[in-house]
């Protein structure tokens, strides 16, 4: 419990998450290419851009950055969100033609 309270408090934890996410989008990307199946390329872009960026907003924090960098990773999170949402809707609409 030390540990992950150590991890917490020093931000570390961010570093190891965004990592772990860094390796998740290889391998989801890695098996569209392979297989043809899965999430499209932009759908996995898209999506862990947006939470991608609220983590580093996050690690900018602990940081202790000016909050011109903060806002601009928040700004990122939300350009990456609206653009996961209009690429859904896309989807979704050309599915139903």
């Amino acid at each position: 419990m030390e540990l992950l309270q150590e991890l917490v408090e020093s931000g570390r934890i961010v570093d190891i998450m965004l990592v772990v996410i860094a390796l998740e989008v290889a391998a989801l990307i890695a098996y569209r290419v392979v297989t043809g199946k899965g999430l499209s390329v932009p759908s996995i872009i898209l999506n862990v851009g947006a939470g991608g960026s609220l983590m580093v907003a996050l690690k900018l924090l602990y940081d202790g950055v000016g909050w011109q960098l903060i806002a601009a990773a928040l700004v990122a999170s939300l350009l990456f969100h609206t653009g996961d949402l209009v690429y859904r809707w896309r989807q979704t609409a050309d599915a139903t033609r």
